[in-house]
């Protein structure tokens, strides 16, 4: 009976989404892009919230969890990036004892993915142009720029470094920690928020030894850091006897070998996905199409697993396992949500276009920032967790983090000014950006984690569980963690019981290339195999085998 009643509600979401992707008001597509905050100083952010297709593209029928008409594809649950840089600047110019008497604001910019609008935007910004004309190294409008806010992508923040680091200007990016990145000598202005993810390989291959799998998948990107953590796995999996069945390397022409990639996936039942969201995104929809639902898949990121849905009750994903960094949960960012509407934040421009699709508004005839007849009531919390979740993610977290960083960065400076002026209490800040760096490189941000890149900061993971049966369910359950600074034998913590794993077994799967040898047996190795796979003879005559293997 359940089945039926979800079947018949996920129909009914399809066939409105359906119906309002065909009816698009023109104030959708008029309403700007950017949008602006004022501030005494401030942020330049860089986020990925959509992404224009010049090609012949077809609406996506089933909203998963971005909005897809014949121009521009939505990305919702990224809009919790500008939330989380929202809410932080208002904890911070609502704070007496940090910046006092001067006011934060940010100017979002959508990043699109392309190496020559990425750049242009940044010049705009620099310049506070908007017409394309830009003037190196001037600024238009006197405006107080502190630091920009990039990411997701290495991709992204690498060619918006590469300018800004003309000028030594801060910059603080927030996707997945990058080796390249660090690189004090090609980006001496960098900061990295993300921690590092050098106790990683060691945490998932713990948890490979607590199962018991030791013929396992690897699908990783065709990069640098691919490279790097197959070198990681391939050492901590060879001091615990784990082979690897396959290794499969992701690049941007990976479906030209589409077929190929796929040949011997089912040689395992556990399988390894590493790589950050841009990188995985062919690889996971893939997946999900192909409805490989014998496979645990062991992956390190989060969102974005789950977030489709469609007309299929059975999911690739159901009963796999993440590893995440640990992060405490901001209570006070869901609270934020539940208050965020387009009339409390008339300045943002993506909020009418929420309200718009979600919750049947529909816009004014004369101003497009304005909504009639709205559902009352309406609040971002009540969105399916596949399309939109409340709480804080790991990248927001980063933004959150690094917003503070500024802060504090810029308080520290405004101290050190007062020092030497005191009489200057009365005026506004005014300095260099390049200044801030002293400060950045020491500040630390209210979870106590060090912006220096020297310092380890990844010792701790957590484990969620994806309950997602019937498809559509969407929980990320936690069941266990991973801390490297625990002793030996306690590093590894699981609750086994609430663990789901995929429909296709009734208990913890196997994953072996051999069946064990019993008693009166011994392993012979294979020629040209793995250590992993063996067969079994029975022990010659006047010895004997009293132990497994």
């Amino acid at each position: 009976m359940f089945s039926w009643i979800f079947i018949f509600w996920f129909l009914q979401i399809n066939k409105f989404v359906s119906a309002a992707i065909y009816n698009i008001s023109s104030c959708y597509y008029k309403i700007s892009e950017e949008f602006h905050r004022e501030g005494d100083v401030v942020i330049g952010a860089f986020l990925p919230l959509h992404t224009f297709h010049t090609g012949k593209k077809k609406p996506h029928l089933t909203i998963p969890y971005y909005y897809l008409d014949n121009k521009i594809q939505y990305n919702f649950k990224n809009y919790q990036y500008i939330l989380a840089l929202q809410f932080a600047i208002e904890e911070i110019n609502g704070n007496p004892n940090l910046l006092p008497n001067i006011s934060l604001g940010f100017d979002f910019y959508n990043v699109r993915f392309t190496g020559k609008y990425i750049l242009d935007i940044t010049f705009n910004w620099l310049t506070a142009l908007g017409d394309g004309n830009h003037i190196p190294n001037y600024n238009c409008k006197k405006r107080n720029f502190t630091a920009a806010l990039t990411g997701t992508s290495w991709i992204t923040s690498a060619q918006i470094g590469t300018l800004l680091q003309l000028f030594k200007f801060p910059q603080i990016t927030f996707g997945p920690y990058d080796l390249l990145l660090s690189d004090r000598g090609q980006y001496p202005s960098l900061y990295q928020m993300a921690p590092k993810d050098t106790s990683l390989s060691l945490a998932i291959v713990s948890l490979m030894v607590h199962f018991r799998w030791s013929w396992v998948g690897l699908i990783l990107p065709d990069d640098h850091k691919g490279n790097k953590i197959l070198s990681d796995f391939r050492e901590e999996m060879e001091r615990k006897d784990i082979c690897l069945a396959f290794v499969k390397m992701t690049s941007d022409a990976w479906t030209s070998y589409f077929y190929k990639f796929w040949e011997n996936i089912d040689e395992t039942n556990v399988t390894i996905i590493y790589g950050d969201i841009d990188s995985l995104e062919g690889v996971i929809r893939n997946i999900e199409q192909r409805l490989l639902t014998w496979n645990i898949w062991i992956m390190n990121i989060e969102h974005h697993v789950i977030d489709r849905a469609d007309y299929f009750m059975l999911d690739s994903f159901h009963g796999s396992l993440i590893f995440k960094h640990h992060y405490r949960e901001n209570f006070e960012f869901t609270k934020f949500i539940q208050r965020v509407n387009p009339n409390n934040y008339p300045e943002d421009i993506y909020l009418p276009k929420l309200w718009y699709l979600f919750f049947k508004c529909s816009f004014a005839n004369i101003n497009c920032h304005v909504l009639e007849n709205c559902q009352t009531n309406a609040s971002l919390d009540v969105f399916p967790r596949h399309i939109f979740d409340v709480a804080m993610n790991a990248e927001s977290t980063s933004i959150y983090n690094g917003v503070y960083a500024v802060a504090h960065s810029l308080h520290e400076m405004r101290l050190q000014q007062l020092q030497m002026q005191p009489y200057e209490n009365g005026k506004g800040m005014v300095f260099f950006p390049w200044q801030l760096n002293t400060f950045l490189k020491h500040i630390e941000v209210t979870d106590k984690k060090s912006l220096d890149w020297r310092q380890k900061i990844d010792t701790e993971y957590d484990i969620l569980n994806i309950w997602n049966l019937p498809k559509g369910l969407g929980l990320k359950v936690k069941i266990g963690s991973f801390s490297a600074n625990a002793p030996q034998g306690q590093q590894l913590s699981l609750s086994e019981q609430m663990i789901q794993w995929p429909a296709i077994f009734s208990e913890i799967p196997q994953s072996v290339c051999s069946e064990s040898c019993g008693l009166g047996f011994r392993k012979v190795t294979m020629e040209g195999k793995a250590i992993c796979c063996y067969k079994c003879t029975p022990c010659a005559v006047n010895e004997i085998s009293n132990e497994t293997d």
